[in-house]
């Protein structure tokens, strides 16, 4: 029996988590800044590491209780070494050393992409529809948009990535300039099934050199070129006024202030971002040979659009999305991610570093 504690701290949550023998979650605690970031239309690094700060030890000594445990169960304590942002990485990764100094339990540091990873073959394993490998792993969030080649064998090959904005960060980005506040992802998730993703026609960006890498910075400036050429700033500053009145409006809120001209845009928009996703997936599974699995994580798998499209359209393999609790992210996953290393004898020193571009090989 062997028992991990993770610290997750890689953006704008401050996670912990404690997974007995690979499969078992003890505890999950996730303490989310969005309130904290939410009137900058974004993450601010220096308030990001301040709220990490206070919310570590909490968040930590809460996911021991909640497992039951005491500091002498633990068998490793793990937690995000990059990417992410350099102050907030930090923070996670030095209380862990902390810990690992005070207690004589090994520590072992995680790539934050791999962990999104291992949060789907976690997930699969549980369910007893264990991830086959080697598997395409599509890692889609605010931050990232990448596609790997999930080894056998283990390790990771970089097959394709985004040359600018993550997909992620384009939801977020179109949502702030329709008036929508941030995090902008879920609001326009949840107002595309409300307008006709055929409406407004946007072109893909066309790749030189890799054609399985992304690009979403020409379609956010498509959309902002048809703002500005249909008048829109009237209804936009009527979204604002509604998101200071009420921080978190709900769907039927939103619906009352926004014309169905702009919900066309925005399941436009949408329809666009998943079709570019589906695309480059499908295009990676054709070049690699024997690929038995597609991976989708990351906080974009929660997007209901992408999960309709890749289920509605065959692939031709098994696709494995997380829960929604297990996309964006979470200290689980850290843990999940460990194991393997802990499994290895992959342990890192005290003098680790904190990397904010770190690869994945």
């Amino acid at each position: 029996m062997a028992r991990i504690l993770a610290i997750e701290s890689s953006c704008d949550e401050t996670a912990a988590a404690v997974i007995e023998n690979e499969t078992t979650i003890l505890s999950s605690v996730v303490a989310s800044q969005l309130s904290v970031h939410a009137k900058y239309g974004g993450v601010v690094p220096e308030l990001a590491s301040r709220e990490h700060l206070r919310a570590v030890v909490p968040v930590v000594r809460e996911a021991m209780s909640a497992a039951g445990l005491q500091w002498r169960d633990l068998d490793a304590v793990a937690a995000t070494s990059g990417p992410g942002l350099a102050g907030a990485l930090l923070v996670g990764l030095t209380y862990a050393k902390a810990i690992s100094f005070a207690t004589g339990i090994p520590l072992i540091a995680v790539n934050h992409i791999e962990g999104h990873i291992h949060a789907v073959i976690l997930e699969a394993a549980q369910r007893g529809t264990p991830v086959e490998l080697p598997a395409l792993a599509m890692i889609v969030s605010g931050g990232h948009t990448h596609l790997f080649e999930a080894r056998a064998a283990g390790g990771y090959r970089l097959m394709g990535r985004t040359r600018d904005d993550a997909a992620g960060e384009a939801f977020d980005k179109v949502a702030k300039l329709l008036g929508f506040g941030y995090p902008g992802g879920p609001v326009i998730d949840r107002l595309a099934p409300c307008g006709d993703p055929d409406a407004v026609r946007f072109t893909s960006a066309k790749m030189k050199g890799n054609n399985l890498d992304f690009s979403f910075s020409g379609l956010k400036t498509a959309v902002l070129r048809w703002v500005e050429s249909h008048e829109m700033t009237a209804e936009i500053e009527v979204r604002k006024a509604l998101l200071r009145a009420t921080p978190w409006p709900t769907t039927e809120q939103w619906l009352e202030v926004t014309p169905a001209a702009t919900l066309d845009l925005v399941a436009s928009f949408q329809r666009t971002v998943v079709d570019e996703l589906l695309k480059h997936a499908v295009n990676a599974t054709d070049q690699l040979e024997g690929i038995r699995s597609l991976i989708v994580s990351g906080g974009v798998a929660c997007n209901s659009g992408l999960r309709e499209a890749v289920n509605s359209r065959s692939v031709g393999i098994p696709v494995h999305f997380p829960s929604p609790g297990l996309s964006t992210d979470n200290a689980v996953m850290i843990a999940a991610a460990a194991f393997p290393k802990f499994r290895a004898g992959q342990f890192a020193d005290l003098d680790a570093a904190a990397e904010p571009n770190l690869a994945l090989a």
